[in-house]
């Protein structure tokens, strides 16, 4: 007689074969569709820079995604509907999709922040996403094949698309909210932490590896225009090259971007390798002393090469000893050390500075970040509030 369990594992493996068959068979069908969609749009005019810098001004200065913030709040951006939960299919994929809350239940837990003075963000909205994605790139977002595809678990495939947008890329557009939230409240208070976002691999024109939207473009382009910030470094060290961003911003010289990764992991993207501004090669195997080593000097470079106005850091927790994905050898004090060390940079240099948890694949990874950020208050890099005296 089956248990409960074997059910289960029996109901995901057919599920799971199903999907894999309905990939493979519609894929022909995909790209033919996309052939045609780009043939037919290949007669008209694309509008001027002039015209779609306008119209990306309008959208970014008609959202409500920025909004003042109370001074009893501290500048931790979290929100309940971060946390991924679709039928257990969310567990085909090895990053912890409910990570984001354990991170905030250790914080509550060990007396570093108050749930209730954590901010709440927007879910960004269709205007909000345009100004860097493509019309042709949401609209594809409406398949569940095509969403399937970009965060890799095939049988989401299967499920009717109004449910796909409900349980998987709602979660994602409410983290979206809170990084380009982040970039005010750093202006405003010095930092910030989005305990989500991150999702590097994602540029205006296509998603990938888990990413569906390029939450860290858009932070900088609507801190280009609300802010009045025009030189931005992005510090990415998660431990895959964060080929999204540099595709958005190729050749844009308001943008400095420090990227170090393990080149012999996803995505090999050697086209978008070519924008990054300071590339520093981490190889499978790299232990911590030599990281942090790298990471020193990387830091040293960086400063004497740019002046930014806003620090984007992309802190992703699979460099972890043992993170399938990562291949790395970082301890967990490592990764305290490496957040301390950005932190550190910015502070010195009276740089705002937005922090982003991006990925990390161990059911580790949410205690790791919560002890980091707790050493950061620790050690008076951040305010969160634990030393204020009630009034």
């Amino acid at each position: 007689m089956w248990t409960e369990s074997t059910r289960n594992r029996v109901i995901v493996i057919v599920l799971t074969f199903a999907a894999t068959v309905k990939l493979s068979h519609s894929l022909y069908r995909y790209k033919l569709r996309r052939s045609k969609a780009r043939s037919g749009t290949m007669s008209l005019a694309p509008p001027s820079e002039t015209d779609a810098e306008s119209l990306r001004r309008s959208r970014i200065l008609s959202s409500k995604l920025y909004f003042d913030v109370p001074s009893s709040k501290v500048p931790l951006i979290y929100s309940s509907s971060y946390d991924i939960a679709f039928l257990g299919i969310e567990k085909l994929h090895p990053f912890d999709s409910a990570k984001w809350g354990r991170i905030c239940r250790f914080l509550s837990m060990d007396d570093v922040v108050e749930k209730n003075c954590l901010v709440e963000p927007k879910q960004a909205s269709k205007e909000d996403l345009l100004v860097v994605h493509t019309e042709a790139y949401l609209k594809s977002l409406k398949s569940s094949l095509d969403v399937a595809m970009i965060i890799e678990v095939p049988p989401v495939a299967l499920f009717p698309n109004c449910l796909v947008q409900q349980k998987v890329l709602g979660p994602f557009r409410n983290q979206v909210g809170g990084t380009i939230l982040a970039a005010k409240l750093a202006k405003e208070r010095g930092w910030a932490i989005n305990v989500g976002g991150g999702f590097h691999h994602c540029c205006g024109a296509k998603g990938g590896g888990f990413c569906a939207y390029a939450d860290i473009s858009l932070c900088i382009h609507f801190a280009f225009v609300w802010l009045n910030i025009s030189r931005v470094m992005i510090i990415d060290l998660d431990a895959h090259q964060g080929n999204g961003h540099e595709t958005d911003f190729a050749n844009d010289s308001r943008v400095y971007i420090l990227d170090m990764y393990n080149p012999g992991i996803y995505p090999f993207d050697y086209e978008a390798r070519r924008y990054i501004d300071q590339r520093v090669e981490v190889p499978s195997g790299t232990t911590t002393a030599e990281y942090l080593r790298k990471l020193d000097e990387a830091l040293e470079v960086a400063a004497h090469n740019f002046e930014p106005e806003l620090v984007v850091y992309n802190a992703g927790t699979d460099i972890l000893d043992g993170d399938p994905l990562g291949r790395l050898k970082i301890s967990p004090d490592g990764i305290t050390h490496r957040d301390e060390k950005v932190f550190k940079f910015a502070r010195e240099r009276n740089i705002p500075i937005v922090m982003l948890t991006s990925g990390g694949y161990m059911k580790s990874s949410a205690r790791v970040i919560a002890d980091s950020i707790t050493n950061l208050s620790n050690k008076s890099l951040i305010d969160t509030g634990r030393n204020r005296t009630s009034t």
